[in-house]
């Protein structure tokens, strides 16, 4: 990790995904015959913590999981990532969250996630780390848990200097309440469209979904377009149109988990918005050219 950089909170869903290949994605109703077979650690939470810990932040990852196998490899997995796990809880009721994912011979996908113990991840559980969180942290969330918790944390946060960076994945309808905390919204194409009610088709339609989001309060929003890279759009009236490099395309699953992982550490760094953008299109950029969720996350010497 890097000295003197903020520490990073990460909360949110932690997962096994369970990754099927094949040649295109079924239609409903459709059985199609896959390929390769692949179970790896998942959930976007989880995705995000390790992005930013092989980026060299000071991680720590609070979520919630079942009192399983799936439990015990996920933990040991973020470990091993030098992640710091003590606000990682247990239900004994709930199994661990899985994903099943299918990807096609484009890198395309189709989730289906079934949350288990995250969805336990209640506001109650969380205090206890909000408690020991110092009012230089960056925090990073995501909507696998429930919304009430997220709520919360933004309350919370609210009293502090605590910059919150909010994923709105997976696409959910939040009032402009909810989000004129946040310092950082970051949505794809398709979240941005759900927030605002604007379809995007090009570049024009994704400014005027920023100015929207601007105006429901966040610092900053960052709306994410996969290979045609990254918009941005601050309250200082800054626009910005940021390219990601151009790459084959292996499978598009967690890359934006790592966009958002990178960009937290840039900026915990010290880099700007501006270049903490910059920085993640390149970390994301790599991530599309490696089967997988965390195991696709490029460390910063790869940068």
């Amino acid at each position: 990790m890097t000295a003197n950089s903020n520490p990073i909170y990460v909360i949110g869903s932690i997962n096994t995904d369970m990754v099927a290949m094949t040649e295109v994605l079924p239609s409903p109703g459709e059985t199609v015959m896959g390929g390769e077979f692949m179970m790896t650690a998942g959930g976007k939470g989880a995705n995000q913590a390790v992005a930013a810990a092989r980026m060299g932040g000071n991680v720590t990852m609070i979520g919630r999981l079942g009192n399983d196998v799936f439990a015990e490899q996920s933990i040991n997995r973020l470990k091993s990532e030098n992640i710091n796990c003590e606000f990682i809880t247990k239900d004994t009721e709930k199994a661990s969250g899985v994903a099943l994912i299918s990807v096609d011979k484009n890198g395309e996908n189709h989730i289906v996630v079934a949350p288990g113990a995250n969805a336990t991840l209640t506001k109650e559980r969380l205090k206890a780390a909000l408690k020991k969180m110092p009012d230089n942290a960056i925090v990073m969330m995501q909507l696998e848990i429930p919304l009430e918790s997220v709520a919360s944390v933004i309350e919370f946060c609210k009293k502090s200097n605590i910059k919150i960076i909010l994923d709105p994945a997976p696409a959910k309808n939040l009032t402009p309440e909810f989000t004129q905390s946040l310092y950082m919204i970051t949505p794809n194409e398709t979240e941005a469209s759900a927030l605002t009610g604007i379809k995007i088709k090009d570049l024009p339609d994704v400014k005027r979904a920023a100015t929207k989001l601007l105006g429901f309060g966040s610092q900053y929003v960052l709306i994410t377009m996969g290979a045609d890279g990254v918009y941005l759009a601050s309250q200082n009236d800054e626009f910005e149109y940021i390219l990601s490099p151009k790459v084959t395309t292996v499978d598009t699953t967690a890359a934006g988990d790592c966009f958002n992982g990178t960009i937290a550490v840039a900026l915990s760094q010290g880099l700007s918005v501006s270049e903490a953008a910059k920085k993640a299109c390149r970390a994301a950029s790599i991530s599309v050219t490696r089967k997988g969720a965390q195991d696709s996350m490029p460390f910063t010497n790869e940068l």
